[in-house]
């Protein structure tokens, strides 16, 4: 897990909250602002998970690439 899935984690729940809290007193701005702090934080998050599977595959093509010996030069 990456830094921007990690950080995209914390923004989702921080605007559940903040959208949550704006259900609670009725207050439609911060609704709003809750709501789009969740999909920042999703976007992020999605962002991280994309990441991580490139560098999954690239690990995955680096280990099942063949080894192949060093040239070997005069002799």
């Amino acid at each position: 897990m990456n830094k921007d899935r990690v950080e995209g984690k914390v923004k989702d729940l921080a605007g559940r909250v903040e959208r949550q809290a704006g259900e609670w007193t009725g207050d439609p701005e911060k609704q709003v602002q809750g709501t789009a702090r969740q999909v920042e934080g999703k976007i992020q998050n999605a962002w991280g998970k994309v990441q991580d599977a490139v560098r999954n595959k690239k690990k995955s093509r680096a280990a099942d690439a063949p080894h192949q010996p060093a040239e070997r030069t005069g002799g």
